[in-house]
């Protein structure tokens, strides 16, 4: 008996430890239901119920990675990403809300988007899917996927994207890159900073149009 004595106590030690991680691991699960609830009191005007948003200015969310949307939230709440509104809304947010509404959102099924400029399409599908070799413009491909979804974890879903907040981001890249401190700089990625200071306004312009279109 004096023998297994030992062995004892060390499982009687180490079962608290082994019922806590389990428990902290259900606790950081997504909440789905709340994520929902959360959503419609915070996000549901400007993003729509379904997380497809109808207003060209604020971008779709549904189907967007789980992992980027969480890290746009705290970025605009702790002010990395600049951005009145939303640092509003996120600073409504606890880590709780964002892990869930970001979850919830991931769930929803986006609605596809349609090109519209018959005249720079052509330029838009050539940068996306062959960048600009000779001005060492990478190809959006390469990181958001032939068909614009992504890789999740990594980097976001394109595919449907309102075209005109598409342009916005790239423009706010670029500003990023000519001057940190403008105002309405994106400064949040430094990828997409280094592709979008090298497109001019018409190269912008025609590729948020074919994403818009990516399906």
């Amino acid at each position: 008996m004096k023998l297994f004595a030992p062995l004892m106590l060390a499982a009687a030690l180490a079962a608290p430890a082994f019922a806590t991680a389990e428990e902290a691991q259900k606790a950081a699960a997504p909440d789905l239901a709340k994520g929902e609830a959360k959503f419609a009191a915070v996000c549901v005007a400007c993003h729509a119920a379904d997380g497809n948003s109808t207003i060209a200015a604020n971008p779709k969310l549904a189907g967007q990675h789980p992992q980027y949307l969480l890290k746009q939230l705290q970025e605009f709440k702790s002010g990395k990403r600049e951005n009145a509104v939303m640092k509003g809304f996120a600073s409504m947010l606890s880590d709780e809300d964002m892990v869930n509404i970001s979850a919830w959102l991931a769930a929803q099924k986006p609605k596809n988007g349609f090109a519209t400029d018959k005249e720079l399409v052509q330029l838009g599908e050539r940068i996306y899917r062959g960048g600009i070799p000779d001005r060492q413009i990478a190809a959006c491909a390469g990181c958001h996927s032939p068909n614009g979804v992504g890789i999740p974890a990594q980097y976001p879903r394109l595919s449907g994207q309102h075209a005109a907040y598409t342009e916005a981001q790239l423009t706010a890249f670029r500003a990023g890159a000519a001057n940190a401190k403008a105002s309405g700089a994106r400064l949040n990625s430094l990828p997409m900073t280094q592709v979008a200071a090298k497109l001019n306004d018409r190269e912008i312009k025609a590729v948020s149009d074919y994403i818009a279109g990516l399906r």
